[in-house]
């Protein structure tokens, strides 16, 4: 059965999370698709991905670097696969339009301070529990540590 994360963002942006989420995610020794809102933002986060830490490195590339298939994160604002991820990342509001059941594992991230992406999640949560996928919502606590809900 899918199982699909919701990350709601309060006490961190994307960029601080996102590369964290990502190095965990890394370690289970599975592709990552990650899908934003637009290339910009896919340029933005493959540049963040290189850069956020000194003392870390996650393979990743986007169409801009291609070997997509070599890729073991895969940055697109596109309902591609082409690195046939076993782990998708929706941010910046992305619906993915294909099959989510080619996917073992979902996780979306959304802005808990932008009420448009809060409904879009609720929404998403809604859809997806009518099809009796397992749910899991996470909340940052003040410290900005993730607690599930």
């Amino acid at each position: 059965m899918l199982r699909v994360d919701f990350y709601h963002l309060q006490k961190q942006t994307l960029e601080a999370v996102l590369p964290k989420l990502l190095e965990k995610a890394y370690t289970l020794g599975k592709n990552i698709k990650v899908k934003v809102g637009n290339e910009l933002r896919v340029e933005f986060l493959n540049s963040l991905l290189w850069t956020y830490n000194d003392e870390s490195f996650l393979p990743h590339g986007s169409k801009k670097d291609g070997f997509a298939e070599n890729q073991p994160i895969w940055l697109s604002s596109e309902d591609d696969n082409p690195n046939n991820a076993k782990l998708l990342f929706l941010t910046d509001g992305a619906v993915y339009q294909g099959q989510l059941e080619t996917f073992e594992r979902v996780f979306n991230i959304f802005d808990g301070h932008n009420e448009q992406a809060v409904e879009q999640a609720r929404d998403f949560w809604k859809e997806l529990r009518s099809k009796g996928y397992e749910l899991h919502y996470w909340q940052q606590d003040a410290q900005g540590k993730w607690s599930e809900k």
